[in-house]
C-alpha cells in the first residue's frame, strides 16, 4: 500500500483557512491532520469546536483527529460527532486505553493510539492487534516547527518488527519535524502515514511539496 501524507493543519494561515482547507482538497494530500491541545497534557492551547465545525463543512477529505488532551474518554463523543473518521488519543493521558480504542471503534470510525518521544514501544505489546494507527511523535508535542528526534527512527523500526511478528494491520504514523529530506527513511523504516504541517504551508509550492512528499518512496528505494 503507498503511504499517505496528513496534511497538518495547526501550521496552517488560519486568517485564510478555507483557501488552505481548498488547496489541500485539491492536493495529493490524503487527510487533514487536526491537534487538539488542552493546554494541560501539552503547553499549548489549539482550535475547538467552531474551527473543527468549519474545517469539516470544507474538507473533503478524512479528519485524522489527534487529541493532545487529558482525560481524553471525556471527549470522544463529542470528537465522534464533529465528524473525526480517525480519533488518535495518547497512552500517556489516560488509565482506560482498552476501553476507549472499543468506544472508538464502536462509533464507526477508526481508533488511533499516540506515544510521545520518551515513551517505548513496548507499552503498546497488549493491545497493538486491536488498534487502527499507532502515532509516534517525533516532537515533543504542543509547537509546531520543530526539528525531528533522531531516535525516533530506531522506535519506528522496533514497532515495525513488532507490527510484523503478530501479523497486524495498524498503520503506523510519524508526526513532528517531518520534511522531503527525513521522509525517505522514515517510509523505509516502515511508516505509512507521514504528518507535515510546517514543510508544506511555509513552501512557497505546497502542492508540489506534498507530491514529493507522496513520491519519497521511489527516493528511499
Amino acid at each position: 500500500m503507498p503511504h499517505l501524507v496528513a496534511a497538518s493543519l495547526l501550521a496552517a494561515d488560519f486568517g485564510n483557512l478555507q483557501r488552505d482547507i481548498n488547496m489541500l482538497n485539491h492536493s495529493q494530500a490524503d487527510w487533514f491532520h487536526v491537534d487538539i491541545m488542552d493546554g494541560s497534557f501539552v503547553p499549548n492551547f489549539s482550535i475547538g469546536t467552531p474551527v473543527i465545525e468549519a474545517i469539516r463543512k470544507h474538507a473533503l477529505k478524512p479528519l485524522d483527529v489527534h487529541l493532545m488532551i487529558r482525560e481524553p474518554e471525556r471527549y470522544i463523543s463529542h470528537f465522534v460527532q464533529l465528524g473525526a473518521n480517525i480519533l488518535t488519543f495518547h497512552i500517556e493521558a489516560t488509565n482506560h486505553v482498552n476501553r476507549l480504542i472499543q468506544v472508538i471503534k464502536q462509533s464507526g470510525i477508526k481508533a488511533g493510539i499516540s506515544l510521545n518521544p520518551h515513551t517505548p514501544v513496548c507499552l503498546l505489546e497488549n493491545i497493538l492487534p486491536d488498534v487502527d494507527v499507532v502515532l509516534i511523535m517525533s516532537v515533543n508535542p504542543g509547537f509546531g516547527g520543530q526539528k525531528f528526534i533522531p531516535s525516533v527512527y530506531d522506535k519506528i523500526r522496533k514497532l515495525n518488527q513488532m507490527r510484523k511478528a503478530i501479523g497486524a494491520g495498524f498503520l503506523i504514523e510519524v508526526d513532528g519535524g517531518v520534511d522531503e529530506q527525513n521522509a525517505p527513511l522514515l517510509i523505509e523504516c516502515g511508516v505509512d502515514i507521514l504528518v507535515a504541517g510546517h514543510t508544506i504551508f511555509s513552501s512557497a509550492q505546497p502542492e508540489k511539496t506534498i507530491l514529493n512528499l507522496k513520491n519519497c518512496r521511489n527516493r528511499a528505494e
